[in-house]
């Protein structure tokens, strides 16, 4: 089984901000017995910029962005060196992948970043992935490590993502209300939106309601998504091995996954170069369960410049978006073609997401 983990700065990080070893050895352990057994691992891991926080005090008032670059410039050194020696301790080898969420902005560049992986994968090495905060640009970071996840998860074909959190899973509401409940299954498709609690932890960029979204889009595209504690002993060992001995909430995959190439084109959105307008009948068709691609003459307007291969959001009359894809022509072809009969589709099938 090829699972995907990743684990939350506070489950990694003390309250002071320093490395959490006992909870990292504690998680290398598990990883190490998974990976004996055959498993193939990757490690998306939080912790840097906390780790780095904790080990200096700069000498001047920083603002959110170079304070970010500072503490993750020192504490991904630290974080990595920890988890080296520790899997050293098994003879097991580690490599570090640091990436940027245009990484995955390129069809190119996401696949280069797929190869190597995959070549890690192959070679028994364990990829231990973080995002590169300290190249960055504010406005394209990942909302956390766990939308960073969920595109590796998809983008290597995991069975299975695994979140770390402080808490169980998902609630009924929140989590330190006694009267509320563990959500234990979520079938694909399901709305959690009522459910989710809008706070943040105490390290991490996101909150349970970032968890949940990805978790849902990643169980459409095919992978079973779980949020659990990472506090808990054995944890990870325990969901692979007795998933019944141990509170969890398990996002079940759809029995429908999709192409590799689909699933990048589903995380894409941001990237997005222009926009494709349809009228009603065309927005209709598409939302069908049909298998359609977008001809032109269901278009009634495109803004923005894009070349051949780029990817360009497609929304109804009413202004929502209801796909992403992959445009089989640059701008200035599909402004000619609006509307007009027997064209080749703007937008095939197959590199076609549509939004649920």
């Amino acid at each position: 089984m090829r699972i995907v983990v990743k684990v939350g700065s506070n489950v990694l990080t003390r309250k002071d901000g320093k490395p959490n070893v006992t909870n990292m050895s504690a998680l290398v352990d598990q990883i190490a017995y998974l990976h004996d057994k055959g498993h193939e691992i990757v490690l998306v891991s939080s912790g840097a910029v906390a780790c780095g926080r904790g080990a200096i005090k700069s000498v001047r008032q920083l603002d959110s962005v170079a304070s970010r670059q500072l503490f993750s410039s020192i504490g991904q050194i630290r974080l990595i060196n920890l988890y080296n020696d520790l899997f050293g301790q098994y003879g097991i080898v580690v490599g570090q992948v640091l990436t940027q969420k245009e990484n995955f902005a390129s069809r190119t560049s996401y696949l280069n970043q797929r190869g190597c992986m995959m070549t890690m994968i192959e070679n028994r090495v364990i990829p231990i992935v973080n995002e590169n905060d300290t190249a960055s640009l504010t406005e394209l970071m990942f909302t956390d490590n766990d939308e960073l996840s969920g595109l590796i998860a998809t983008m290597l074909d995991a069975d299975m993502l695994v979140i770390l959190s402080n808490i169980d899973g998902i609630y009924t509401g929140s989590p330190d209300d006694t009267a509320s409940k563990l959500i234990e299954r979520v079938a694909p498709g399901e709305d959690l939106s009522r459910y989710v609690v809008a706070s943040k932890s105490g390290f991490g960029r996101g909150g349970m309601g970032t968890k949940c979204g990805i978790a849902s889009k990643v169980s459409e595209e095919g992978v079973a998504v779980i949020i659990a504690c990472g506090d808990r002993r054995d944890v990870l060992v325990d969901l692979i091995e007795y998933p019944d001995s141990v509170p969890h909430t398990l996002f079940e995959p759809s029995d429908k996954p999709l192409s590799t190439i689909k699933r990048w084109i589903a995380h894409s959105g941001s990237f997005a170069k222009g926009i494709v307008r349809v009228n009603e009948q065309a927005a209709d068709i598409l939302r069908s369960d049909r298998a359609v691609s977008l001809l032109p003459i269901g278009v009634t307007s495109v803004d923005g410049e894009w070349e051949e291969g780029d990817i360009v959001s497609v929304e109804a009359p009413d202004g929502s978006v209801i796909a992403v894809g992959r445009a089989s022509m640059d701008s200035e072809a599909a402004a000619k073609s609006i509307g007009r009969h027997g064209q080749r589709p703007l937008i095939h099938y197959d590199y076609l997401y549509l939004e649920s």
